[in-house]
């Protein structure tokens, strides 16, 4: 079983992350945040990863701190989860529609982070979450996952539509990327023999 647990406490949060990648997307998730709870739900559920997220952060400023440290928290625990990435299929991606709205997400799971951001909202808030926090979770998950990571939103409207799609995409292309090739499962999907800096 590929499993993590991290822990990262600074001045401003204090978040404890717990997940399975083969798992069955059961969750626990509580960061104070109610639209980043609902994010995080469905990454867990459509990714397949079991997920138990607890945050406590300094609200009472803004949700940014609490959003991108719930990013990088969540990205170093599938990290140290792959551990040597042997036998991954690397490389997914996911085209998810919600009604009006199609994104596609595309990933490689590198060690090499990188985001590359299309997606624009129409309004500045989603209840009380900021609208331009959810690229900041984005960057500081492929950073910390060190993972390559490709969102664009190819149309739609709705902005609550717009950012659960980049979600589900994301969990339904690392459910794809992370899962192991039993034709190279003692194997690192790269010619180099390793990933994580030169490929």
């Amino acid at each position: 079983m590929r499993t993590a647990k991290i822990e990262r406490k600074t001045k401003e949060t204090q978040i404890s992350v717990a997940l399975n990648l083969d798992g069955t997307g059961e969750y626990t998730v509580s960061t104070g945040i109610g639209f980043l709870d609902h994010m995080l739900e469905q990454l867990s559920r459509h990714s397949l990863i079991d997920l138990d997220v607890a945050a406590t952060g300094d609200l009472h400023i803004d949700f940014h701190h609490t959003t991108e440290d719930s990013g990088i928290a969540i990205g170093q625990a599938v990290a140290k989860a792959a551990g040597d990435l042997k036998g991954i299929t690397r490389y997914a991606d996911a085209l998810i529609p919600m009604d009006e709205t199609l994104t596609r997400v595309a990933i490689d799971i590198s060690g090499r982070p990188y985001l590359v951001w299309k997606v624009e909202f129409s309004r500045d808030k989603l209840g009380d979450m900021d609208t331009e926090l959810f690229k900041e979770w984005f960057q500081a998950f492929a950073q910390a996952a060190g993972v390559t990571l490709h969102v664009e939103t190819l149309y739609g409207s709705n902005n609550h539509h717009i950012v659960e799609s980049c979600y589900k995409g994301l969990a339904r292309a690392l459910r794809a990327a992370l899962t192991i090739d039993p034709r190279k499962a003692d194997a690192v999907p790269s010619t180099k023999g390793t990933l994580g800096g030169t490929l």
